[in-house]
């Protein structure tokens, strides 16, 4: 397996974060999908690929949670699926093969239009990655392995993948991370090293919202989790039974270091690339 990083974890320009990364040996780098990265001519995003290369990192993959709309509310499924092919596409020129977002909380019932709008758009997001070489991975965190194995499987694209996500299962979730693993095991295509505790069990529809398909917000009686995002080794990830179940499953791409709290980024992610080192 590689190691990576977020270039939005660091909150520095990319050139000053790719040099960061090349300081700490890191494999690869993930960027975020702005306006302003969707809007770079073939000169800037040849640039950005020579910033990338010269400083001997890979492009693992492109964020594309840039907006809200909502994949599974009706009237904004068109607008949603134009925005990620439009995100492919960049994905493609910027010769990464990797699109990783959020989608949204997806219903445990198969016959919930919310779970039907989901996997039509989805679906089409997935074959037009597959037309273009490329991948769209759904990133882990709301829901159970098996409901996101459930979406995966009605869609049946080659292009739908897994960005699977540990923290986000156990800081909200409290699922095991190496149980989804060993459901969702052949999708993953790319990973997150992030790591948190949860604080106060709850429901994740509540904390992440769940809307209907006329995109009316959904009563969720429950309480919403309590958690925090800390530092690679300090939360409730089991590492070393996570990375054999990866290695289990055949993967080998990208553990890529994502750091979203805290005022010690750069500090935080030198430890986690050592720790990650360490281990694999």
């Amino acid at each position: 397996m590689k190691i990576g990083a977020m270039a939005s974890s660091i909150r520095l320009p990319l050139p000053e974060a790719a040099a960061k990364f090349q300081d700490m040996r890191l494999s690869g780098i993930q960027l975020f999908a702005t306006s302003e990265l969707l809007s770079y001519s073939g000169r800037e995003i040849s640039e950005a690929k020579k910033i990338c290369a010269d400083a001997g990192l890979e492009i693992s993959a492109v964020c594309g949670d840039m907006t809200s709309l909502r994949f599974g509310v009706t009237s904004e499924m068109s607008e949603r699926v134009n925005i990620v092919k439009k995100i492919i596409d960049l994905t493609c020129k910027l010769d990464s093969r990797i699109v990783t977002t959020h989608i949204g909380v997806v219903p445990e019932d198969v016959n919930d239009p919310v779970f039907q709008n989901m996997a039509e758009s989805i679906g089409e997001c997935a074959e037009y990655a597959a037309k273009c070489g490329a991948f769209f991975a759904i990133e882990t965190g709301p829901e159970a392995a098996e409901t996101l194995l459930k979406l995966i499987e009605s869609v049946n694209s080659n292009g739908l993948k897994v960005n699977f996500d540990p923290a986000n299962l156990r800081m909200v979730s409290c699922i095991d991370p190496v149980h989804a693993v060993e459901v969702l095991g052949k999708y993953i295509i790319h990973t997150h090293a992030k790591d948190g505790i949860n604080l106060t069990p709850g429901s994740p529809a509540a904390r992440y919202k769940m809307y209907h398909a006329d995109g009316s917000l959904r009563s969720i009686p429950d309480p919403v989790p309590v958690f925090k995002e800390v530092p690679l080794g300090e939360g409730q990830v089991p590492w070393s039974d996570y990375l054999a179940a990866l290695k289990k499953v055949g993967y080998n791409g990208f553990l890529t270091i994502e750091r979203e709290q805290g005022d010690t980024r750069e500090k935080d992610i030198r430890h986690a690339a050592d720790f990650l080192r360490e281990r694999i």
